[in-house]
């Protein structure tokens, strides 16, 4: 039965939004009726964040028009569609790093006379009330991406939005805190909030969602009730082609690479309260698996590992390459020893986002102190940029294409791609395939099989036990601040690995 006028909350007819002449979006038609969750699936570079940020004020169409209660709009920026009753949760934060969790959270909706006291107070009931574990006195600058993506989603809800556009909400979450997250959701829906969801979790739109519908190459594929998809038809949908089920399949001991020679070495390294006398070692020729819930330490020890950090002074440990002990002051250091961290942040710490992608790409030669030349050369630059772009399958509306303008996929393409060009003998990835396809995924993951093949040194950190238990020729489970226990990957489950995460 169709949708009476009145249930239909906003309604996008034929939009198409074009990037210098490029369509990103092609004559979608798209509607979110009232007190519904209404997924949004595609591969990276489909449309989905293009469509979803036309509803929301912050891209405007190229042509198609945008119909909000009956009545035709056109949003000139955020603010205007979020006084209209649309909040968008963006999947790279767009919170103010300077200001404290509470600041954010009030951010534009602030009484004229503010008590300090009492916003952090309101702020800490209304964050426990969504059972969200964020201090609301914190900067926002020192949180990681998990608690940045729940102020986000706290900030929309804070709003009393109609329409709540979540894009990739549960990218950063544990377990537990999607549980909640998913608990909010339904509590929302009840309320007669209607939602938009994008997730590449194919299975959590399966679950939540009352319609689904699948953008491909920046056109519509398939839209209907999610009773009627299941994760091959989406798939299938997604890609115009099905995919093998083998993506996650486990490992199996014959297929485990041997340990080559010990390239790292680390010893009861401490940093404040966060890393806790660490021990492990890293070898080259194999994928070391590293999977911790958030603040277990996994992130912040490999960024002491790679410079980005700095263990304690005293008593902070030792840390060995290649047998000789190293101290970095500065992630410059690392990169000349051949030691490569590829951020979980990309947005923030992963690549120049108004620079192009071959300025990008030769930014990373330039870090590595390899390039001696003064001169940047237009046509060693272009040729590194075919190379890899050709090698990681990043896709680009034109070649002059700024890295902020791709999809998030691409993005963290390009950001493998930085860290690569530097020829690094141990690659350390965070989360490399956060945000990413299906279709993606299985070319990221095979580009890091390939590395250790080649008789690199790789390290996943990943949140996603299935992604850990594939890749992994070891798994390391770091918890409090150390790595606690050491798996085959052939032996191991899911319930093992966490339960030694969290017990």
């Amino acid at each position: 039965m169709e949708p009476s006028v009145s249930d239909v909350i906003i309604r996008l007819e034929g939009v198409t939004k074009a990037y210098r002449g490029a369509p990103a979006v092609r004559n979608v038609d798209f509607d979110l009726r009232r007190g519904e969750v209404h997924a949004l699936l595609g591969e990276n570079g489909a449309g989905k964040s293009t469509l979803t940020k036309m509803m929301a004020g912050a891209v405007e169409p190229t042509s198609g028009r945008i119909v909000h209660h009956g009545n035709e709009v056109r949003f000139a920026s955020p603010n205007e569609a979020l006084n209209a009753g649309i909040a968008m949760v963006f999947q790279e934060t767009s919170l103010v790093p300077s200001m404290t969790v509470a600041q954010n959270l009030y951010l534009g909706s602030e009484k004229f006379l503010n008590r300090l006291r009492g916003i952090y107070i309101s702020a800490q009931q209304f964050l426990q009330s969504l059972n969200f574990p964020v201090d609301p006195a914190a900067m926002v600058e020192t949180l990681g991406a998990a608690k940045r993506q729940m102020v986000e989603i706290a900030r929309a809800v804070h709003h009393n939005a109609e329409v709540i556009i979540f894009d990739e909400p549960t990218a950063t979450l544990t377990p537990e805190e999607k549980r909640h997250f998913f608990a909010l959701v339904r509590r929302l829906k009840a309320d007669g909030v209607s939602i938009v969801f994008i997730s590449h979790a194919l299975e959590e739109a399966l679950l939540i969602s009352d319609r689904i519908t699948v953008l491909r190459d920046g056109e519509l594929v398939a839209s209907g009730p999610a009773a009627d998809f299941d994760r091959a038809s989406i798939i299938a949908a997604m890609v115009g082609r099905t995919l093998s089920g083998e993506l996650y399949q486990k490992r199996d001991e014959t297929a485990l690479r041997k340990p080559g020679k010990k390239i790292l070495s680390v010893q009861d390294v401490s940093m404040s309260k966060i890393v806790r006398n660490n021990s492990f070692s890293i070898f080259d020729g194999q994928i070391t698996g590293v999977f911790g819930l958030i603040g277990s330490g996994r992130t912040e020890t490999f960024k002491i590992v790679s410079g980005i950090y700095k263990r304690d002074f005293l008593r902070g440990g030792t840390i060995e390459l290649d047998g000789e002990p190293v101290r970095y002051l500065v992630p410059r250091e690392a990169v000349k020893d051949g030691i490569v961290y590829i951020t979980e942040d990309r947005k923030s710490e992963g690549f120049f986002e108004t620079m192009g992608i071959a300025e990008n790409l030769f930014g990373g030669l330039l870090a590595s102190g390899r390039e001696k030349s003064r001169i940047v050369s237009m046509k060693e630059m272009q040729a590194l940029s075919a190379e890899w772009t050709k090698h990681l399958g990043v896709r680009a509306i034109n070649d002059n294409a700024r890295v902020v303008e791709l999809s998030g996929g691409n993005q963290q393409k390009v950001v493998i791609g930085k860290g690569l060009v530097q020829q690094p003998r141990l690659v350390i990835f965070d989360e490399p395939t956060r945000g990413v396809d299906v279709g993606a995924i299985a070319e990221i993951h095979q580009l890091i099989r390939q590395l250790a093949d080649d008789g690199l040194a790789v390290v996943v950190i990943s949140s996603y036990l299935p992604e850990i238990m594939n890749l992994s020729d070891r798994i390391l489970v770091c918890r409090q601040g150390r790595i606690v226990e050491e798996f085959s990957p052939a032996e191991a489950t899911e319930e093992k690995i966490m339960y030694a995460a969290v017990h």
